[in-house]
């Protein structure tokens, strides 16, 4: 899953409710998959990691510019509909709503990712030479 399948608004209120419900089982999923690779850091075997498409994987640098990218245009597109309702547009509150959680969720999610980065460099510069 990429964040960047945050964005999009649209549909009935419950299907963008369950979309956001399988969106957070997707980061619980994600984060536990972390922590059970954090804890077995030190093993020799590792820890692969899935692979998600045939095709040649994006640098690591490019795919987080990718997913910085759709949480920021999210974020963006929540702030957009909120200052259109303020204004009294004619926007759906619920939209309004969903867009604002999916940004949330988005940057909750972009929270995690940067702990466990820090953590890792952190880890990463402890270690003895």
């Amino acid at each position: 899953m990429t964040i960047g399948s945050i964005g999009g608004i649209g549909g009935g209120a419950s299907m963008g409710i369950d979309r956001i419900l399988q969106l957070r089982q997707q980061i619980l999923d994600k984060n536990d998959a972390l922590s059970r690779a954090n804890a077995g850091a030190g093993a020799a075997t590792g820890v692969a990691a899935p692979a998600t498409s045939s095709t040649t994987p994006a640098s690591f640098a490019a795919t987080m510019d990718r997913a910085l990218t759709s949480v920021n245009d999210g974020q963006n597109q929540a702030s957009q509909l909120s200052d259109s309702y303020e204004r009294g547009d004619t926007v759906d509150i619920a939209k309004v709503m969903l867009a604002r959680q999916q940004a949330s969720v988005g940057f909750e999610a972009t929270l995690q990712v940067r702990n466990k980065l820090l953590s890792a460099y952190k880890d990463i510069m402890s270690m003895p030479v």
